[in-house]
């Protein structure tokens, strides 16, 4: 599913117009973005966390040349599956 498929599920689920539906959706991706940008978790009861990691600089293998090459520092978005979310994909 991507975001216009997301904002028009809303949409009809919701009852809003695809107009508001997309400004919520677009409202709560970027309130997640804001929060992780700052370093916060995220947590949704039941669906999931959102998290920030740091990760080390390392060596890593270009898919391109096959050669080595350094790969910086840098921050990384985690997200952690909530009970009720791992619950639902296992049911049958």
């Amino acid at each position: 599913m991507n975001k216009d498929q997301l904002v028009e599920e809303v949409a009809r689920s919701s009852g809003f117009s695809k107009k508001n539906a997309e400004k919520a959706v677009t409202h709560v991706l970027d309130s997640i973005f804001a929060a992780l940008k700052q370093g916060k978790e995220v947590k949704l009861v039941g669906f999931g966390k959102f998290d920030v990691r740091s990760r080390e600089a390392r060596r890593g293998i270009s898919s391109k040349t096959g050669e080595e090459v350094e790969l910086p520092a840098g921050k990384v978005p985690i997200f952690t599956a909530g009970v009720d979310l791992k619950k639902a994909l296992n049911q049958d």
